[in-house]
């Protein structure tokens, strides 16, 4: 049970399956963990019938939908208390991260902390965004790299790899967003707690089935993540 990528999912019923079968075709040895927040569409009654066919397929149903970044840290804090593993690799439940990725980022994790599959380093990009999307993620990026001065190129990144040390360094109390923007506070805790880390180039697809999470609220937290995460370094403004 070394590697390990987990997934939260909030009505993904539809890509659950097909996701998951890839997962298991390009890396056969990995542990999957499905962390659903109750989904109303069932999608974790689909995750039991599957997990007859996938022995490395676990579920872990949360009492109700708190979030995407309160899912990875409760699982995160989870993990680190029950199992021995030496990585945990964070994607989306949509498709919108290849599975074809983990065997790269999975090498690389070896020599790094945290590898990031980045849609704004050379050979990245997106594909089935809107002229408005690409936008708001481009200048959110430039926005929590200009506030934090960490030098990441996709700090909103949510395909990647953390090495277990250090997660086991990253105060999960100190991050305050329960949404997307877990993504910018927990690469930035990161790098504050000593670790190396490298980007890989990836192409971000917009999801295959089902309708997107983005919010006001999301884009609020995003907006103070940032300064959150600056003020844990020890910056002043």
């Amino acid at each position: 049970m070394g590697r390990w990528v987990v997934m939260p999912t909030y009505n993904e019923c539809e890509n659950i399956p097909p996701l998951l079968r890839e997962i298991f075709l390009v890396v056969p040895d990995v542990e999957v963990l499905v962390v659903d927040d109750k989904s109303p569409d069932g999608t974790a009654d689909v995750v039991r019938t599957l997990q007859s066919t996938y022995p490395r397929l676990h579920l872990y149903v949360r009492d109700r939908k708190r979030g995407l970044g309160s899912a990875y840290i409760d699982t995160f804090q989870r993990l680190i208390a029950t199992q021995g593993f030496e990585t945990v690799t964070t994607m989306d439940a949509d498709f919108s991260h290849s599975p074809h990725y983990l065997p790269q980022m999975h090498h690389l994790a070896e020599q790094y902390e945290v590898v990031i599959g980045s849609r704004y380093i050379g050979g990245g990009g997106t594909e089935g965004w809107g002229r408005r999307r690409r936008l708001l993620s481009a200048s959110g990026n430039f926005y929590a790299r200009l506030i934090t001065g960490v030098p990441i190129k996709d700090l909103t990144a949510g395909f990647v790899t953390f090495r277990r040390a250090i997660l086991e360094k990253i105060p999960f109390d100190q991050i305050h967003s329960t949404g997307y923007a877990y993504t910018i506070e927990s690469k930035c805790l990161a790098i504050f707690a000593g670790a190396r880390v490298i980007e890989i180039p990836i192409i971000f697809k917009d999801r295959r089935k089902g309708v997107s999470k983005l919010s006001r609220q999301i884009i609020f937290e995003a907006v103070r993540a940032p300064w959150h995460a600056r003020s844990v370094s020890g910056q002043k403004p």
